[in-house]
């Protein structure tokens, strides 16, 4: 077998400016391959004979791991099988009669990928790629080559989504079985357990763990994210299919000045980032749970009785009640959002603001929450009818806004929507939640209001005497 290229022009080492996130990865992985394959010091590749055939260019699983264990100074053998199987999941090695790529400390053979199907070469092969060689594996008639299970569900599955252009990836397929069969036997043998191996990869066997999946937050971190797909079965310039003993040559990308910067400007951000410990966290999520826990029915039961265990509704007419009790009182102190919530904390809190010569902000809000309500008919003359009485030059109720809010709601408008009206709405909500809701929590209103509720009127038959008409 051909031995790995050590200098950095080789196709099989990863380019260390390499924008993709599991380059590292890889770089160390096909480091330790190239060791492995090296005719000094690296494990001996052999022809076994079997008992009708040979099997060429293959090394025993545990030949594999006391490399390892000697060359990586390894001491447990457990650890040097698990590490091993890692290499295997990767693709850089595989079982020539088994789907599942893992390493196994016996006599099991298994044979080195070729560097081709190296998943440093950024491979992101297509349903058609992976239809395509199903297609091809069920027109040879080789026991080794029959489909398993879930392969021939896989088939059925691929053919009914392409039944357009199946005619298409049958041709493709014929034509690369004429081309593998002009192949000498042996390179024949081993380029179809390498390709078994790749998609064994990229298609792995069920229950088995995805190499090829990358993390959503190493996505973030790529540096250059416009990468082109290669098809597995693509044709080249000369009308032949890529061949895996000259592997494609890919021109090394320069970082130009705007990758730079956008680099700069990406580490700027992430050091901006505000991170909280996680202490910090679970301290907010108990204190979140202490605060709320009086008001949840399952963990204390209220009064007179748990609506949802019980036939008596007492307790839901008692909160849809217009006379608040002092738990429901209490509880517009929590957040703006619990307060707006409530029917009566709203009125409450609208009553506050025209006080104070602010109501136009509550009513802003709340016309923007309505709108979102609305039916799709009514939707544009409603944006028109808040924009004329709260945004236009000259509006009878008009908002401050800043130049930003304002420049976005303006240009939503034209096109009227549902969420016209959204950075708008927000600014407003983080304006009356950092300035008018804490001074109406201390308000002589919602003091009094407070402490009315604390002197008897919470009782559980005062409470439901004010659901009854006086007489």
């Amino acid at each position: 077998m051909a031995q790995c290229p050590r200098g950095q022009g080789g196709v099989g080492i990863a380019n260390p400016e390499d924008d993709s996130p599991n380059m590292i990865v890889y770089r160390k992985i096909e480091n330790v391959v190239c060791r492995l394959q090296e005719e000094e010091g690296g494990v001996a590749i052999r022809t076994v004979k079997s008992f009708l055939s040979k099997i060429p260019s293959v090394v025993s699983g545990s030949e594999i791991v006391q490399w390892l264990m000697t060359n990586l100074s390894i001491e447990d053998t457990a650890e040097a099988v698990h590490l091993g199987s890692l290499i295997a999941a990767h693709g850089y090695f595989f079982p020539i009669s088994d789907h599942v790529l893992s390493l196994k400390d016996d006599g099991t053979l298994y044979r080195f990928q070729s560097q081709y199907f190296w998943p440093s070469n950024c491979w992101e092969p297509e349903n058609t790629d992976y239809a395509i060689y199903l297609c091809k594996r069920t027109m040879q008639n080789k026991a080794r080559l029959e489909l398993a299970d879930y392969e021939a569900e896989n088939l059925a599955r691929l053919q009914k989504a392409f039944a357009r252009k199946w005619e298409f990836i049958f041709m493709q397929a014929e034509a690369q079985v004429k081309i593998d069969r002009k192949k000498d036997k042996v390179e024949r043998k081993i380029l179809e357990g390498q390709e078994r191996a790749f998609w064994d990869v990229h298609r792995p066997v069920p229950g088995c763990v995805n190499t090829t999946e990358m993390d959503i937050r190493k996505c973030r971190r790529e540096r250059n994210p416009q990468r082109v797909k290669k098809c597995v079965y693509g044709i080249t310039d000369e009308g032949q299919p890529p061949s895996a003993a000259q592997p494609p040559t890919h021109p090394c990308r320069t970082s130009t000045r705007e990758d730079v910067q956008k680099e700069i400007s990406f580490l700027s951000t992430q050091l901006d980032r505000h991170c909280m410990r996680m202490s910090k966290v679970a301290d907010s999520l108990m204190g979140y749970t202490e605060q709320f826990m009086e008001y949840d029915p399952f963990v204390t039961p209220p009064e007179p009785s748990n609506p949802w265990l019980s036939d008596d509704t007492s307790f839901w007419e008692v909160e849809a009640s217009r006379d608040p009790n002092q738990h429901r009182v209490k509880k517009w102190s929590f957040s703006l959002e619990e307060a707006l919530k409530d029917p009566v904390g709203r009125d409450q809190f609208l009553k506050f603001l025209e006080s104070e010569f602010s109501s136009e902000n509550l009513r802003f809000w709340l016309a923007v929450q309505d709108l979102k309500r609305r039916p799709q008919q009514d939707v544009c003359a409603r944006a028109q009818d808040i924009w004329s009485e709260f945004l236009a030059e000259g509006a009878p109720s008009s908002i401050n806004l800043d130049s930003h809010s304002y420049d976005r709601t303006s240009l939503n408008i034209r096109e009227p929507g549902r969420y016209s009206f959204e950075d708008a709405q927000e600014h407003i909500f983080q304006l009356m939640k950092s300035d008018s809701y804490s001074r109406f929590l201390r308000s002589s209103t919602y003091q009094d209001l407070l402490t009315a509720r604390k002197k008897g009127k919470s009782l559980t038959g005062k409470r439901l005497t004010g659901l009854m008409p006086s007489s």
